[in-house]
């Protein structure tokens, strides 16, 4: 099969992530069969869907996308027996992973690719109980997954690099930008520096020294609005002056062993998970987490056009 014979894709799992690929699929003029025994599940992604047309509308959709491209089926072997690929999107648990892969395994097409959208797991070790391992691969995105460009591709140890090439075609034709990472590690590249901001930013919140809304502050009007064009390798050689990063490393690079970063997650202790939740809780205030959704939502598209002005 070629990536242009990928007609028909099925989702497994419909909860954020699961309904953000459906989102961009249907998009993209795709057929969708969507499976989730979850109460609620078609319901929810149905409001999904509402919610982020708009925007998927205003940044450009296939002239045959419809919302209504998709089906749930009642069972596993229905949802994925006739797609060429299939998006897994189950809770990130090893074990509960596997187990639905190896469903996937059993009644796909042998020629379906089968990706996985977790966000850190090995692929070697999601792909030790199929039959066809050859066609696993991870296939990580990001949230909202109908809008963020980046998915991140990750063979295992038995994974075709056949597959991993239709994969990085079939997304590419999504309107995405799919980065192939050679070299298997947990959290793959994007997630290990979005955690190590994570655990520093609870270690502020935790110490007293910010609040939730001070730190998303620092980095909404500071660092992430020039990482949204450059990322942190040209910022710093930007900040190296006409030298670039060989003036920045030798004025700045001793200040690496200044003792400014906890490294270590801290303990998430009551105290602290309700520090965290009342702060995001009032910096949010009377607007809804939909109401939230579809202002970032409006942002990302005008922000995704102007990366895509400066940065092709």
């Amino acid at each position: 099969m070629t990536q242009q014979e990928i007609r028909k894709v099925a989702v497994i799992g419909t909860g954020v992530i699961g309904n953000g690929w459906i989102t961009r699929f249907l998009a993209n003029g795709y057929d969708v069969i969507a499976y989730d025994p979850a109460d609620g599940a078609e319901k929810r992604t149905n409001e999904t869907i509402d919610n982020a047309w708009p925007s998927v509308t205003e940044l450009g959709i296939a002239e045959n996308a419809a919302k209504e491209r998709i089906t749930f089926v009642p069972t596993f072997a229905e949802a994925v027996a006739d797609a060429d690929l299939i998006q897994e999107n189950v809770p990130e648990r090893i074990d509960i992973k596997k187990s639905v892969l190896a469903q996937i395994d059993e009644h796909a097409k042998s020629d379906a690719i089968i990706a996985s959208s977790t966000s850190g797991l090995k692929p070697t070790e999601l792909q030790e109980d199929l039959k066809h391992p050859e066609r696993l691969t991870v296939a990580h995105p990001f949230n909202p997954v109908y809008l963020l460009p980046l998915v991140e591709l990750v063979g295992g140890e038995k994974t075709d690099i056949q597959a991993i090439n239709r994969a990085y075609s079939f997304y590419e034709s999504l309107q995405m930008k799919p980065m192939i990472i050679e070299k298997e590690i947990e959290g793959f590249i994007a997630d290990r520096l979005i955690e190590a901001i994570w655990r520093e930013a609870l270690h502020l919140v935790n110490d007293g020294i910010a609040t939730t809304e001070e730190v998303d502050k620092a980095i909404t009007y500071g660092a992430g609005l020039r990482w949204a064009q450059m990322g942190p390798f040209l910022t710093f050689h930007l900040a190296g002056g006409s030298e670039g990063m060989r003036h920045m490393l030798e004025q700045f690079g001793p200040a690496l062993k200044l003792p400014w970063t906890k490294l270590e997650a801290p303990e998430l202790t009551e105290e602290l998970k309700e520090k965290v939740i009342s702060g995001c809780e009032t910096h949010a205030g009377e607007r809804s987490v939909a109401e939230l959704e579809r202002k970032r939502n409006d942002f990302l598209v005008k922000l995704i056009d102007l990366v895509d002005d400066y940065w092709p």
